[in-house]
């Protein structure tokens, strides 16, 4: 299986102001925005290592998924939520011949935590032997930073000013997440209590 993101968060949606005044960094002099670029890569760090922990979209982006072989007949989990739209589903033969699926033929069953696709009839469409299935959808809280939980945006920043406090510090290995951040994102984490259905 593979996840791509076909579309990336534009700077416009990145919150580098509330950032800015979160680091407390001085305002009204002429080189306010010099350290934006540094700013923004800190935020992308801090939201990707966010979205890697949940399995949550932040900001809403396009992604495809490339599969060999349905976890169920009838549904499948998308590997990422929230998922807002199935966009499209092609099958892919040994050849590299083509064939989009009929969207009357699966629909979106939207959960926060495991959203599916679902067979509208008996089944969903056969993957060809030595095939593929890509499913392409529209993922994520919204285009908006205001779409982002409330604390989700504080567990950003907080990481994300982290990152920039020891941007310098090679000694932190092994994924260091500050406590603050993990008890932020801990109820967004994926449960894992058992099997969930069509996975």
């Amino acid at each position: 299986m593979m996840l791509v993101e076909e579309t990336s968060v534009p700077v416009a949606a990145l919150p580098v102001a509330e950032f800015r005044e979160h680091l407390r960094l001085g305002t009204g002099f002429a080189e306010d925005g010099l350290q934006d670029t540094v700013l923004e890569s800190f935020l992308r760090a801090a939201m990707s290592a966010v979205e890697a922990r949940t399995g949550k979209v932040l900001l809403s982006r396009a992604f495809f998924w490339t599969l060999e072989a349905w976890r169920s007949a009838q549904t499948q989990t998308l590997p990422v939520a929230p998922v807002t739209e199935l966009t499209q589903v092609t099958l892919t033969n040994r050849a590299g011949e083509e064939v989009v699926v009929a969207s009357s033929s699966y629909r979106l069953i939207a959960d926060t935590q495991a959203p599916q696709m679902r067979s509208t009839s008996a089944c969903l469409p056969q993957i060809p032997e030595g095939g593929t299935a890509t499913v392409r959808f529209e993922a994520g809280y919204g285009a908006a930073w205001t779409d982002v939980p409330v604390d989700l945006q504080q567990a950003i920043l907080m990481l994300a000013a982290h990152y920039y406090e020891y941007r310098h510090d090679t000694a932190l290995q092994g994924g260091c997440m500050p406590f603050g951040v993990s008890s932020l994102i801990e109820r967004y984490r994926p449960v894992r209590l058992g099997a969930v259905a069509g996975q």
